[in-house]
């Protein structure tokens, strides 16, 4: 499997799912825009890709609520690469936890101030949605792309606290990913959802049940992704795939 002169974009890309993606996508040679709010650690993981062999990487700052800078990046991505091959919206978070909410003080869903869950929904559904009519207009000029949305079991379980995060996630994993597809279909551009169960990002996923008894390592979840992108997944479209050890097959009694 290689990507030898395709350009992806990454968003949260100067950590966790995010980094791990445009590691194994430069690696496999593609050339990767790297897009994060945190400008200092974004530069050190674009030099670190770039000292390698491999594709090449550059960094943009880019805050995925604001349409301009979400713009910005697909322009840089054409200017320096050409093309947008595939477009990974790996950036988000549970905003109750993102935004370091204190449960003592804010105990239950109406309690917690407005504007956290405006931040969990702007991230985590917005931002996807602003990348996805960003980055169409390349796709179909050049008639291919593959736009990746990341969802999550908690859109098909719920959360009674972190309203947010399934709210948001079952809109890409039901809505946006099935709508894109439709659209793009006649443009030759694909639309794809990778659901993720508990995953070892976070040491508290290990505690998540699955039918195979363990959290995916992140490599897992990266690699799904791949296949979807290579010859081989060509097929793949408009669909909502859990990987999530059959914890959504198990409900919550595994």
């Amino acid at each position: 499997m290689e990507f030898k002169g395709k350009t992806a974009i990454s968003t949260g890309a100067a950590s966790g799912m995010g980094l791990l993606f445009s590691q194994n996508w430069a690696a496999l040679g593609g050339n990767v825009v790297m897009c994060d709010v945190n400008e200092k650690v974004l530069n050190e993981k674009v030099e670190e890709i770039n000292s390698k062999n491999g594709g090449r990487a550059i960094g943009v700052i880019c805050d995925v609520r604001d349409y301009e800078q979400v713009c910005n990046a697909r322009d840089k991505a054409v200017q320096v690469f050409g093309s947008i091959d595939i477009m990974c919206n790996f950036a988000g978070g549970t905003a109750v936890r993102m935004q370091k909410v204190d449960s003592s003080k804010y105990p239950e869903f109406p309690d917690v101030p407005i504007d956290v869950y405006d931040w969990g929904i702007d991230v985590n559904l917005k931002g996807p949605f602003y990348f996805a009519h960003a980055v169409l207009k390349q796709m179909r000029e050049q008639k291919s792309g593959l736009i990746i949305n990341i969802g999550s079991i908690t859109g098909e379980e719920g959360d009674g606290y972190g309203m947010d995060y399934p709210t948001s996630k079952a809109g890409l994993m039901h809505g946006l990913t099935k709508s894109v597809a439709q659209y793009g279909a006649k443009y030759g551009v694909r639309c794809v959802c990778v659901s993720p169960g508990p995953v070892l990002t976070r040491a508290a996923m290990a505690n998540m049940h699955t039918l195979l008894g363990r959290a995916a390592e992140p490599q897992e979840i990266i690699d799904l992704i791949l296949f979807i992108a290579s010859d081989k997944g060509q097929f793949i479209n408009g669909e909502n795939i859990m990987i999530d050890g059959g914890r959504n097959a198990a409900g919550r009694r595994c």
